[in-house]
């Protein structure tokens, strides 16, 4: 349902206020309506993808610098703003200091954000307006002598489920009390607290609705958001496999009418929770912006979103009416993470080596553009090879987006679409995402916000987990390694040639599980030898050419297929320096290659009992407790990293003596960096021996 042209008022150039794949989306849909785009950066940024989508790019401190930010807005000569999602999106400070300057913020009146940004203002607005809340009491009441348990106490200024405590009795409530206020005060400033009755067998579901200036207030139905881990949402599909059309238009009723109740304007998300068991819904809270899972509403609907909060932010009555919305077929997102799920889910980063996405980018695409009713596949995407990934901003990459006739055929295109995604030289989550995807609970539909927590042990285990390394994984990287020029002359190839018979080369290749010893001989297109740990393992490679404008090294990508046993398995190979990156069926490895007589201070070297110390993730060294020289004792805390809000405190592996300390507070570390050597001192090693 896409409009003649640009908006009537005659927008010519929108600033998005914004980065990251959000910031590539809105930039696609203003190209479409032929308005100029101007993305800002921060210098970390410079040069990423949003900045190459635009067709201007100004620099800016930080994304959460207004007057920077209206300055770049005003200089480029754009008329509005888009906030996008998260940093500026939902500050009413923000919007007004646009309409100060004569600018056009694509979003809600200030009004709107103030009155729905307070939860326990919002959920008095929408409650005198007749919509059904959870039964709760907010300060400045006694939280004390709540009664009604199970309880979730909740920030009132806060959002993404930060700082939510859930509280099974009355002897958990002051100690839920005192550490939800302290998460409230460092994370929004305002320790400010509400206590809810916690519904049991809760789904999450939310309605979008669109408003125009005009008092016309359309639901453009509902999305499915309780697959969710730590209260951040992962899967989200529309229409929800548990709604009815009856629920759908009451949902849609109540949600439209919370809009109505605070005179919204453009594009919000009406949060329910809902009972999985008898359907009762309860407002929740209300996003004032576009959502993170506004694609599969798009899929279902056939509307750009937002091309459509653009012409009501020019002034446009909405096109269509409520009657005029039609729900056709089934969508499914997930979100891709820069994530380890196999290190409890802590942050990753590095640079994109070699980036495979399936299916077409871009904005809203109609369902009914399928062809002979087939799956669609959408990538909203923020990467590019050579870009970096770093800790500073939130760690999603990029949604995978699937829509289908129905809802078996959409997540089964969801999981081939994930299996032919690529992410070369950062740990992602995709290995997570299909095996959540195809848990039986989830294909039949049964879902609630605590499912993705209970079964977590089973999803785990499927992904990339160290004790799992695939022999033929290791076969591939000491063939490929083998079969590479070793220095500048292209005839130095390690073939082991010598008179009688070729000679075994080894490379003792490392990964997260340890190192191995993969030994070859011969040539690696031919017939090549493998032994791996001592093992024989018959194998051989062949090598695509990499793309032209590709460097040497196999650096952005080489297509590999590899033939273990009689089976051939297709990977996607990529090189940095000594290590080789891995990719199939959205997993991937990397491998670190020493030769014999290497230091032992190497990567995953730890495990095998070094004493070195490394970062999880990779961040800032944020508190140093240790000293060298100083005796600790295993499980000792010695160092805090931070990366991306998130904490991780590095412990001790052993009792023994802090021999070397590599850091300091403020350092930035990258992941399996060497933080601190813990020495096993001679009484150490004999109680060691004596406990064993």
């Amino acid at each position: 349902m896409r409009g003649a042209g640009p908006p009537q008022e005659g927008f010519t150039g929108v600033l998005i206020a914004n980065r990251g794949e959000i910031a590539v989306r809105i930039a696609r849909t203003l190209r479409g309506l032929g308005i100029t785009s101007v993305a800002v950066y921060v210098p970390s940024d410079a040069g990423g993808k949003h900045t190459l989508e635009a067709d201007i790019a100004l620099e800016v401190p930080t994304y959460l610098d207004i007057e920077a930010i209206i300055a770049a807005a005003l200089d480029s000569g754009a008329q509005a703003v888009h906030p996008g999602y998260g940093f500026l999106a939902e500050n009413a400070a923000f919007a007004r200091r646009c309409a100060e300057a004569g600018l056009v913020f694509v979003g809600p009146p200030a009004d709107a954000v103030d009155a729905m940004g307070d939860k326990i203002r919002a959920k008095a607005t929408v409650a005198a307006a007749g919509v059904p809340v959870v039964p709760g009491r907010a300060e400045p009441a006694s939280l004390e002598d709540w009664s009604d348990f199970p309880a979730l106490i909740k920030p009132s200024a806060g959002g993404g489920g930060k700082g939510m405590v859930l509280v099974r009795s009355a002897a958990e409530l002051p100690e839920a009390i005192a550490s939800a206020r302290r998460t409230a005060l460092a994370a929004f400033g305002d320790g400010t607290l509400l206590i809810e009755r916690y519904v049991q067998n809760p789904r999450h579901i939310e309605i979008q609705i669109m408003a125009d200036t005009h008092g016309n207030v359309v639901h453009l139905g509902e999305r499915e958001c309780s697959l969710q881990r730590r209260h951040q949402k992962i899967i989200e599909e529309a229409p929800s496999p548990f709604v009815g059309p009856e629920t759908r238009a009451r949902m849609g009723a109540a949600a439209a009418e919370a809009a109505r109740a605070v005179g919204y304007v453009g594009a919000g998300t009406v949060e329910f929770i809902v009972d999985g068991t008898t359907g009762a819904y309860h407002f929740m809270e209300m996003n004032t912006r576009l959502q993170v899972e506004h694609p599969v509403t798009e899929l279902v609907t056939g509307l750009d979103l937002v091309e459509l909060q653009l012409r009501v932010a020019a002034g446009e009555l909405l096109p269509f009416g409520q009657d005029d919305v039609r729900l056709t077929g089934h969508a499914v997102e997930a979100r891709v993470y820069a994530e380890d799920p196999a290190r409890g889910f802590l942050p990753s980063g590095g640079r994109v080596l070699a980036l495979r996405e399936p299916g077409d980018p871009g904005p809203g695409v109609a369902a009914t553009a399928s062809p002979r009713g087939g799956a669609i596949v959408r990538v909203d995407s923020g990467l590019a090879e050579g870009g970096a990934v770093g800790t500073a901003f939130d760690p999603m990459l990029s949604k995978v987006i699937t829509w289908a006739p129905d809802r078996a055929t959409a997540l089964a295109a969801l999981d081939r679409a994930l299996a032919r995604t690529a992410v070369l030289g950062v740990v992602t989550n995709i290995p997570f995402l299909r095996a959540l995807a195809a848990h039986p609970a989830v294909t039949a539909g049964e879902l609630d916000t605590g499912l993705v927590e209970r079964v977590l042990p089973e999803l785990v285990p499927a992904t990339q987990v160290p004790d799992e390394l695939p022999s033929e994984v290791l076969a591939a990287a000491g063939l490929v390694f083998h079969a590479m020029p070793q220095g500048d002359d292209p005839w130095d190839i390690t073939d082991g040639w010598r008179a009688g018979e070729p000679a075994w080369t080894t490379w003792r290749l490392e990964s997260r599980d340890g190192v191995h010893a993969v030994q070859v001989r011969g040539l690696p297109r031919e017939s090549a030898e493998v032994r791996i740990d001592g093992d024989a393992v018959p194998a051989r490679i062949r090598i695509d050419e990499t793309p032209a404008d590709t460097p040497p090294g196999l650096s952005g990508g080489a297509r590999l297929h590899v033939t273990v046993g009689g089976r051939t398995e297709r990977y996607l190979c990529a090189r940095d320096a000594d290590t080789l990156w891995l990719g199939r069926d959205g997993a991937s490895w990397a491998l670190t290659r020493h030769l014999i007589g290497d230091p032992e201070d190497r990567p995953g070297a730890a495990a095998a009992g070094d004493g070195a110390v490394r970062s999880p993730m990779p961040g800032t060294v944020l508190v140093v407790k240790a000293q060298p020289g100083e005796r600790v004792s295993e499980g000792q805390p010695l160092l805090i990293v931070e990366a991306m809000k998130m904490e991780h405190t590095v412990t001790a592996p052993h009792d023994g003596t802090v021999s070397q300390l590599a850091v300091q507070a403020g350092q930035p570390v990258d992941m399996d960096a060497v933080l601190a050597v813990v020495r096993r001192e001679p009484g150490d090693s004999e109680a060691m021996d004596r406990e064993a």
